[in-house]
């Protein structure tokens, strides 16, 4: 009896210590909840310096504007929380974004991406499930 008691024990153990890792979601890639912010913030830091996007955020409440990205982003990149804004299109209509600013959006995420130190695999996965909106943002 004793000895069948130590067979299940050790078979226990061994199965948990081979139960597979689960995988690191995006979210987390991304640093999680703080990562997501500091590139929110940097995002707002560097939007606020390019000449192209700066006059779309005249009127834009920063605060709000703060959470519902966070929280796009999060959402996009499998974290924990849903996003409850406007659609992409609503969210853009009346803003005409062309194509030069489309991609100046871009490239100011990545500049944000990158004063976080986010891996471009990272970063390349972020553009990646972010990309299908483009048509929903342009010559709204």
């Amino acid at each position: 009896m004793r000895l069948r008691f130590v067979l299940v024990i050790a078979l226990l153990v061994a199965g948990c210590a081979r139960a597979p890792a689960k995988a690191p979601t995006l979210y987390d890639e991304l640093g999680g909840q703080p990562g997501v912010a500091a590139i929110t913030e940097n995002l707002l830091d560097a939007f606020a310096a390019d000449p192209l996007v700066a006059p779309t955020f005249a009127h834009v409440d920063i605060t709000r504007w703060k959470r519902v990205f966070a929280d796009y982003v999060c959402q996009t990149a499998d974290g924990p929380c849903r996003y409850t804004g406007d659609s992409m299109e609503e969210v853009h209509r009346g803003m005409n974004i062309n194509e030069a600013m489309f991609n100046a959006v871009v490239e100011d995420l990545i500049t944000a991406m990158n004063r976080q130190h986010v891996p471009v695999r990272v970063q390349n996965r972020l553009i990646a499930r972010l990309a299908p909106t483009r048509a929903q943002m342009l010559y709204r």
